[in-house]
């Protein structure tokens, strides 16, 4: 665990304010869902809370099924990070941060290719340029709500668009 520094205290109703500085690095938004968890040392874990999370080996599965079929590389992320990804470059998504423009493009509900939206396709991994010129997104949804999203590297095809968007689907229903 990381010390920051910082100490606040707990008001009158049981609230603790999670600094500005924290919640920008970690991505934390108003209204998203923290995990609370306590350990014998009377240590107070909050953690973001990832409904993809949940269904890991599930996603992982879809993963492994979306490369096999496509022979691509397929990746399943949260909100912020990829959390399963399989394929021969599995390991440029596994793990990684999502980029700003994936987040936005997650935001507004979209599926899409590179050949579909030209210059508005969003890039995928933070701080990483990835080598390929053609990749598909899909934005999984649960209930109306983002949840994550699909990418599928290095192709831009109908079929893999199709993939995408049944497993963004799949995936969204399992949440309900």
């Amino acid at each position: 665990m990381k010390a920051t520094g910082i100490v606040r205290r707990i008001d009158d109703l049981g609230r603790v304010v999670v600094p500005k500085e924290i919640r920008r690095t970690l991505r934390i938004r108003e209204g998203d869902p923290l995990e609370i968890f306590t350990d014998r040392d009377g240590e107070i874990i909050l953690k973001k809370y990832s409904p993809i999370g949940e269904m890991g080996g599930l996603a992982q599965q879809f993963c492994e099924s979306a490369s096999q079929i496509l022979n691509a590389t397929v990746g399943v992320s949260d909100h912020d990070t990829f959390l399963a990804a399989a394929g021969t470059d599995k390991k440029i998504l596994l793990g990684k941060m999502i980029h700003e423009d994936l987040e936005g493009f997650l935001q507004e509900r979209q599926v899409g290719s590179t050949k579909t939206l030209s210059s508005d396709f969003p890039s995928l991994v933070d701080g990483f340029e990835l080598p390929y010129k053609k990749n598909i997104a899909a934005t999984i949804l649960s209930q109306g709500d983002v949840i994550g999203s699909i990418v599928i590297l290095d192709r831009e095809d109908a079929e893999a668009l199709t993939i995408a968007k049944t497993g963004s689907i799949l995936l969204g229903k399992q949440m309900e």
